[in-house]
């Protein structure tokens, strides 16, 4: 299977396949292929985003740690 490359390309594909899905535009013998790659896609983006909330989260809290010591 091709590279994921970055989230907003995984997202785009993942919106693509699901709509050539919806409008029965995938032939029976294609489908599995489109599933297994769109569980790849929502895996990749699953993960980038628990990585995105958990550095997000640090900085916020890092951010709360130093105005709290600015306040003394």
């Amino acid at each position: 299977m091709e590279k994921i490359k970055n989230y907003e390309t995984a997202l785009s594909e993942l919106k693509t396949i699901v709509s050539k899905i919806e409008n029965d535009s995938v032939s029976v013998d294609e489908l599995t292929k489109k599933v297994e790659r769109a569980s790849e896609l929502i895996k990749y983006c699953k993960t980038v985003l628990t990585k995105t909330e958990t550095e997000v989260n640090s900085a916020l809290d890092d951010m709360v740690d130093l105005n709290e010591g600015s306040d003394d």
